[in-house]
């Protein structure tokens, strides 16, 4: 038991902070949308303006920000539109809760869920989905802690991680799809008490968003980068919030601006909970 104690204790060192994302702009997201809200995942295009997002109900939203100076200072949202079944109906029942968004290098969407957890690749937003083959540990995921966080790298390979890896000292798995047909060669080392929530890629990078609830405190949030190679190294934590200095952040874009500068922006799900709050918070990184 000590054992086990000391080495839950090593896993949960801060790994150095440098460099850093600072914050530089929240927002506070309305619509009178009835299904507006529950944002799992984000997207956002290489103009740094145009967005898409995916919630827990099955719907994409558009948007548009306006920015001053680089920051955010409105929104502007298109009306929701649902996701598409392999039919090209939209999803219902257990099959809505997206949970992951990523873009391809050729422009389709992949959508991963939890519940029944799958990912999916529609050629537009308004196309009947395609499946991805399933890996057989897909069936096996805890309940409510699927598939969150996916990813796709500039070659169009897919990388799909589970909220949960089964326990404290065990990593994440990622999901590599390539070559038409899963791996599990890469693991993200897990760091009690956060949880995956999302992820992104960028110039080789590797960003993980992760979430712990501490109770009435609220929930706080933790960024960290890798670098992708025969595994992920080069471990940073980017940014780590205090408890309930935002709400429950699931979704990240990473992109560089037009001056050059790596920004993170981030999506709260607030669960159509009237007190939670749908939050888009991004941050710049500062070396």
């Amino acid at each position: 038991m000590m054992f086990r104690i000391l080495a839950l204790i090593l896993l949960a060192s801060p790994v150095i902070a440098q460099p850093v994302f600072m914050r530089d702009s929240v927002q506070t997201l309305r619509d009178n949308d009835d299904d507006f809200g529950g944002f799992s995942g984000i997207h956002v295009f290489e103009n740094g303006i145009d967005f898409l997002m995916i919630t827990d109900r099955g719907k994409l939203q558009n948007g548009r920000f306006q920015r001053r100076n680089g920051s955010i200072t409105a929104i502007e949202f298109a009306p929701l539109i649902p996701i598409l079944d392999t039919k090209g109906q939209p999803l219902d029942s257990f099959n809505t809760d997206a949970e992951g968004l990523a873009i391809a290098p050729d422009g389709s969407l992949l959508i991963s869920f939890e519940s029944n957890n799958r990912v999916m690749r529609h050629a537009s937003q308004t196309s009947p989905a395609e499946f991805l083959p399933k890996h057989p540990d897909f069936n096996q995921l805890q309940t409510n802690s699927g598939l969150e966080a996916l990813a796709v790298d500039a070659n169009g390979t897919v990388y799909a991680m589970p909220e949960r890896s089964g326990d404290l000292d065990r990593a994440f798995p990622v999901y590599r799809f390539q070559n038409n047909r899963w791996d599990t060669d890469l693991q993200v080392p897990r760091r009690p008490p956060f949880l995956m929530v999302g992820a992104d890629i960028l110039d080789g990078k590797l960003y993980i968003l992760e979430r712990h609830l501490a109770g009435l405190a609220g929930f706080s949030t933790r960024i960290r980068r890798f670098t992708i190679g025969d595994s992920l190294f080069d471990e940073q934590v980017l940014f780590t919030s205090r408890s309930g200095q935002f709400d429950n952040l699931e979704g990240i874009s990473v992109w560089q601006d037009p001056m050059g500068q790596i920004r993170a922006t981030v999506v709260s799900d607030d669960n159509f909970n009237f007190f939670q709050r749908s939050q888009i918070v991004e941050f710049v990184l500062r070396d």
